[in-house]
Order: structure tokens, then sequence, then C-alpha cells
């Protein structure tokens, strides 16, 4: 092609709603401003804090849970959604109790959905029980 003849352009695509939506969650920490948190999000985020208040790499929590650390990783980032099998290796690389890691998660999840999202908390309707009655229940 001589220089002065016009290069056709590639055409880009706009990304998806869905796409953008999900590139917002992932980079933003807490994902959807307004909308209320997923549970995977609020695990990664305790099981980081707990890694890191004991010093930890990836590397060391991962090897003891009998996980690879790109998969610690993933969790760790809410990419991922693990089975209840690796939530518990990974809980106990940690020297955490999983009901006491649930229960760290769900007050997590409680104490992010009453000061922003817009959802009624579990225990507010009249006999209901409470998040932390329930969790304990189903641990």
């Amino acid at each position: 092609m001589a220089e002065n003849e016009d290069v056709p352009l590639l055409r880009t695509v706009p990304p998806s709603p869905r796409a953008v939506l999900h590139n917002e969650m992932l980079d933003t920490g807490l994902r959807a401003p307004g909308r209320e948190p997923l549970w995977r999000h609020m695990l990664g985020d305790r099981l980081r804090r707990l890694r890191l208040e004991r010093g930890e790499t990836l590397g060391q929590a991962a090897g003891r849970a009998g996980i690879s650390p790109q998969y610690l990783s993933e969790i760790e980032r809410g990419i991922k959604d693990p089975s209840s099998e690796m939530i518990a290796a990974v809980a106990g690389a940690l020297d955490v109790a999983l009901v006491d890691l649930t229960l760290g998660v769900a007050d997590d999840l409680q104490a992010t959905t009453s000061s922003g999202a817009r959802v009624r908390p579990l225990g507010t309707a009249p006999g209901r029980a409470t998040c932390r009655a329930v969790v304990a229940l189903a641990a």
C-alpha cells in the first residue's frame, strides 16, 4: 500500500453492559456501588486480611491449603467462587475455624449492607432470626 492510501480501521465493538459491570466489580474492591456485595468478594477480602495479619505470602498459605497460589489469589480477589472444601482448606491453612471465618464474613456483609446497599437486614422483620444466628445454625 502506498502511504497516501486510506488504511481501513478495525471496527471496535463497545463492551457489553455486563462486561463493564464485571470489570468495575473487579476494579473497585466492592465491586458495584449501591449493590449488595457478593459472598465471594467478602470472603476473599477476609481471607486476604487473615493471611496478611499472619505475615504470609500467597505461596505459603496456598501450599498449606493444598492449592496453587494463583487459585488463592483468585479467591482473595473474588474472581473464583470456591467450594466449601476449598474454603475449609484455606481456613485450616490460616488456623481459623470455619465457623469463625463464616461469622466474620457475615459480620462484614452486615456492616457493608447496613451502611450502603439497599437491602433489609435479615433480622429486621418481626419473628426473623438475626444474621449471626442463622449463620451459626448453618455452620
